[in-house]
């Protein structure tokens, strides 16, 4: 099967991953690459900055580029992302959300799209990622009692929401192991003089600066001992590589909200 694949924020450093990730798979097509108004790549090939020659012009007409596409590849901003998925919807054309930084009520808008199209929403597409996040809830089920639960990420300077979508993941996934509501116990500031720590509190921890693609760690500290778990990103290969099997799990799908748990049959 050959999938007609549209990439969103196409001049950015996820996108042109997805590009070059796209380009090179067998079952896969470039048929859109999308941007902002006014951005000076506009009209360009959107694989000039590898120096190849897709065919596919960038473009900051939605409905052109999503025209010849069966799916949508989102690692944009909330608003941008929202606006893309109207279309997409109107289009009958699926999605693929790697954006991060969405609300409450912004979540809800795109279930409810989900109800008309097909779409993967994962605050962090890599498959070991993914692999992680099980681990961290097999272990806060085994390590309720008695372990301090923090979580320490960081990423490039670039990056514009605090903490990662993807440190709020695993802060997600470890609260609902442990019974617990995130918004109740998540802790993501400390100055002062801030008293002992609540015990049934999960703390976060930002790092930004320089290249850093990602890194995150969770910490179990107990008495006597402390267990780490790590994720480390080198490269963005892995994120592209994960959306692309977000696309070919959406194949032949009609509409519903998956995350990449449902893709890599980690439910």
């Amino acid at each position: 099967m050959n999938h007609k694949i549209a990439i969103a924020g196409a001049t950015g450093r996820m996108g042109q991953m997805l590009i070059e990730a796209v380009c090179a798979a067998d079952d896969c097509t470039l048929t859109g690459a999308l941007d902002r108004v006014g951005h000076a790549a506009l009209g360009q090939d959107a694989g000039a900055f590898a120096g190849q020659v897709t065919g596919v012009h960038i473009t900051d007409d939605l409905a052109k580029g999503l025209q010849h596409s069966d799916v949508l590849i989102d690692f944009t901003r909330p608003e941008g992302t929202l606006a893309h998925l109207r279309v997409c919807r109107d289009k009958g054309v699926a999605a693929v959300i790697g954006t991060t930084g969405f609300t409450e009520v912004q979540k809800a808008e795109i279930a409810v799209f989900a109800q008309s199209i097909p779409i993967v929403l994962a605050p962090n597409m890599s498959v070991g990622v993914n692999v992680t996040l099980k681990l961290l809830e097999m272990a806060a089920k085994a390590l309720s009692n008695g372990y301090d639960i923090e979580i320490v990420e960081a990423h490039h300077r670039f990056k514009v929401d605090a903490p990662s979508g993807t440190a709020l993941k695993m802060g997600e996934v470890i609260a609902g192991a442990l019974g617990r509501d995130l918004k109740d116990c998540a802790v993501y500031a400390r100055e002062g003089v801030t008293g002992e720590r609540d015990p049934s509190s999960i703390g976060f921890a930002t790092i930004r600066g320089g290249d850093i693609v990602g890194d995150h760690t969770v910490l179990f500290a107990g008495i006597g001992e402390r267990i780490e778990i790590s994720h480390k990103s080198s490269s963005r290969v892995t994120y592209a590589q994960g959306s692309l099997r977000a696309v070919r799990f959406l194949a032949g799908r009609k509409a519903g909200l998956f995350d990449m748990y449902d893709v890599l049959g980690l439910q």
